[in-house]
């Protein structure tokens, strides 16, 4: 089965061809470098990892551009608030973002653009739409002009009669429905001088400039939370496509990550920052509890599913280190068919880990029976599996983040469960009991499931 993913513009799930053979390009909204970020701001970053990964397995070349909105009125206003230069504020959370990401195991971009190194591109954008009849200057601000895209609504289901676009009305503005491509400077505000006066760019031009800039008048698939489907990913479509750009072959949008009901954000309050989390789960762990889901879902964030995610995921881990102490290191295998075939029907993580947790308990199984080469076999299927979501606890970069010490608890606790095993096997409990209390008095909790004796370091 050929990669087919869910296409917001049809409303369909479609099977991805990309325009140019052997290479996927895909542009993906990334942060507004407003403040620090949250699990609501990086979910989507990794569901798209997750894609990327998927492709290149799949044996394609990808062009992966994840921009940076740094000049952006909500960035003004908390670099005002705070007293900081506006340049400075962007500068500083754009940090924490990178920081955030490459904590969390997402792969570097091909590009990171970010806003106001392209302000030429942008200019000359609205300069087309303006040649067009799509565009006009009204008293230094420049806006798109609704009403001459026929095709405007098509993203959204959005009725063109109905639209708010949420902005003010200012005077020239010659329909409530048009959107601004460009403000007209402020005092205190950065500007750039452009023929129509200086000023600074609107949000959704932006992202129309940066991504043909990097991939061209038409790429493959445009992403982005499902927030940004209205205005933002709308007028991106009406700009990009009114100027003659091919634009965007599909559009995907991930779900959001929720506080009893509610979109998280900051401006709720109802945040859980990514450096907050980082102090009470590890990464990789943090990671899987945030892809394991279907990318379209809404994940209902509680401490106890993230908690439960992190057994799930630890599961993984000391099968595949007991294997190593067993057998030593372990190779990377190939994803087995129904692994695949869930990641190939829109991408369908919630399937592929269920593969992989029931190959983690056949590879237990294994174990326990003493046929190595099976479990060895299923090990190296794990591997493969991991790698595709970006979690292999025996990979370089989940194994340095794991540290000396870390590696150095779980050889001691695993060759000690490895003698409570035989002790259970051989029948003496006492001597069983006994490990176990040591572990017990040592920190250790040992909880007995079906995939094998699960350990954590008790708080």
């Amino acid at each position: 089965m050929a990669l087919h993913l869910f296409d917001t513009a049809t409303r369909q799930v479609r099977e991805f061809r990309p325009a140019r053979g052997g290479t996927a390009s895909l542009y993906v909204c990334g942060a507004t470098v407003q403040g620090i970020p949250h699990i609501g701001h990086v979910r989507g970053a990794l569901n798209y990892d997750v894609l990327r990964r998927w492709l290149v397995h799949s044996g394609l070349d990808v062009l992966f551009v994840r921009n940076v909105t740094d000049i952006d009125d909500k960035i003004l206003t908390k670099a005002a608030d705070a007293g900081r230069p506006w340049w400075e504020w962007a500068a500083t959370h754009e940090r924490a973002f990178e920081d955030a990401y490459t904590a969390l195991g997402c792969l570097p971009p091909s590009a990171a653009p970010r806003a106001t190194g392209h302000i030429t591109q942008m200019i000359e954008l609205i300069q087309r739409l303006i040649d067009s009849g799509h565009a006009y200057a009204a008293g230094g601000d420049v806006y798109f002009s609704v009403a001459t895209f026929g095709d405007y609504g098509a993203l959204s289901g959005q009725r063109t009669e109905d639209v708010q676009q949420g902005e003010t009305q200012a005077e020239g503005k010659r329909d409530h429905r048009d959107f601004t491509l460009w403000k007209a400077s402020k005092a205190g505000e950065p500007s750039w001088p452009t023929p129509w006066g200086p000023g600074r760019p609107g949000w959704h031009l932006e992202c129309s400039a940066m991504a043909t800039a990097y991939l061209g008048s038409e790429f493959d698939i445009h992403g982005g939370g499902v927030d940004l489907v209205f205005p933002h990913h709308e007028n991106e479509r009406a700009q990009s496509l009114a100027a003659g750009d091919g634009f965007a072959r599909y559009w995907l949008h991930n779900a959001w990550v929720t506080m009893s009901g509610e979109k998280m954000s900051k401006s709720l309050g109802n945040v859980v920052s990514i450096p907050q989390m980082l102090r009470r789960y590890r990464p990789v762990e943090l990671r899987a509890y945030l892809i394991q889901p279907h990318y379209r879902s809404t994940i209902e964030y509680s401490d106890e599913a993230l908690s439960e995610s992190a057994q799930g995921y630890r599961r993984i881990e000391q099968f595949l280190r007991r294997m190593r102490g067993t057998v030593g290191e372990i190779g990377i295998g190939t994803v087995p068919a129904e692994f695949g075939a869930a990641l190939d029907d829109d991408l369908g993580t919630p399937q592929a880990f269920a593969v992989l947790h029931n190959t983690v308990r056949d590879g237990n199984a294994a174990l326990d029976a003493a046929d190595r080469d099976k479990a060895r076999e299923l090990a190296e299927t794990v591997r493969a599996m991991v790698a595709v979501l970006g979690v292999d606890p025996l990979s370089e970069q989940w194994a340095e983040h794991a540290g000396g010490e870390t590696e150095a608890l779980t050889a001691l606790v695993d060759a000690l469960l490895a003698e409570r095993r035989k002790a259970r096997a051989d029948r003496d409990f006492a001597a069983a009991d006994a490990i176990r209390d040591r572990l017990t008095e040592a920190g250790i909790a040992v909880e007995d499931t079906p995939d094998g004796p699960l350990w954590t370091v008790r708080d």
